[in-house]
């Protein structure tokens, strides 16, 4: 794939009114999902649910990719026609999650760096043959006492600027993501502070591996106060330092910033996105890579009974739509009450 191609692909996934589903759970999480809905986690379960999603007519409107697991893309529907093949006929653009998980970091305590490096541009190839076009990183970055450190910051951008470059070399749109994580009772004015952080680090490391930017994505954590702040931030003061932030730190060559959702729940992350949108034009657009907040409802809704599909497809072309709207900053609380009538 060449530089333009990579670039098509990139502004494709952020086209006007569309955003990315995280369908990428590996199999410890979507474990951890269907025992909230007390659904043994097979791996046909685990088919049938990603089958119900896929084929959600109308999604195509507002879902411009989706990212799959390792399991995901290699899986069929029930009449045997692969995943990957269902979103492309649908004009959905397929895309994978390569990273092999955060683990402890040597000599770091509380502190984790991302694996999944080594053999990685073998699995790529595999990957685009299978119909990826897209891939995802995830490094997770945590706010605490003396944390995050430096070494932790730089490990983190190194190996996503390594991953992005093998993406770029396979013809793969990289969507790199360093999550800022929600966990911890910092204010918003220090979420700030790191995610401000985290990106400059890590956008010098992309330029020194001479990423080209075009045809990269950006998949950050909004900047929130912590789970446990006594003074949670409101939309709006979400919407102003989460762009005051990446106006600081993201270049304008950057085609867009699809935010992950993070622990917020699906009318807070729609919300949000929404606030930012109301703001005005940015040099990105500014869109969304969500799992939960675009799934919990739906999921909640099947709970692994075949009766209970078209419900549950309602629902989530419904969330869907909701971000679609999101993506304009034209959001609001009383359009929930669509899904009711």
């Amino acid at each position: 794939m060449s530089k333009q191609d990579l670039q098509s692909v990139a502004k494709a996934l952020v086209a006007e009114g569309k955003g990315i589903l995280a369908a990428d759970e590996s199999s410890g999480t979507i474990k951890k999902r269907f025992d909230s809905i007390s659904v043994e986690s097979t791996e046909e379960n685990r088919r049938s649910y990603r089958e119900m999603l896929f084929t959600t007519e109308g999604a195509a409107d507002y879902i411009s990719g989706v990212i799959l697991f390792d399991e995901t893309i290699r899986q069929s529907t029930k009449d045997g026609v692969p995943f990957p093949e269902v979103l492309s006929k649908q004009g959905t653009i397929p895309g994978i999650k390569v990273d092999t998980g955060a683990k402890p970091m040597a000599g770091f305590p509380n502190e984790r760096v991302t694996e999944g490096l080594d053999g990685l541009r073998d699995r790529l190839a595999e990957y685009a043959k299978l119909g990826a076009k897209f891939a995802k990183w995830r490094a997770v970055i945590t706010i605490g006492d003396g944390i995050p450190t430096v070494a932790c910051m730089n490990a983190n951008a190194h190996a996503l600027a390594r991953y992005a470059a093998l993406c770029q070399e396979a013809g793969v749109v990289p969507i790199v993501e360093p999550e800022v994580l929600m966990d911890g009772d910092h204010d918003i004015d220090r979420c700030e502070q790191v995610t401000a952080e985290t990106l400059s680090r890590m956008y010098d490391a992309l330029f020194e591996m001479g990423v080209v930017l075009e045809g990269a994505l950006l998949k950050p954590n909004m900047v929130i106060s912590g789970k446990g702040c006594k003074k949670q931030a409101s939309p709006e003061e979400i919407a102003e330092a989460t762009v005051r932030t990446f106006l600081r730190t993201v270049p304008a060559a950057v085609p867009g910033i699809v935010f992950l959702s993070g622990g917020q729940t699906a009318e807070q992350a729609t919300e949000n996105l929404s606030a930012m949108n109301a703001l005005g034009k940015f040099p990105w657009e500014l869109s969304f890579s969500y799992g939960r907040a675009l799934q919990a409802p739906a999921l909640k809704a099947w709970s692994g009974k075949a009766e209970n599909v078209p419900a549950a497809k309602k629902v989530y072309h419904h969330r869907a739509k909701m971000n679609g709207a999101a993506r304009y900053g034209k959001y609001t609380a009383n359009m929930e009450k669509e899904l009711a009538a």
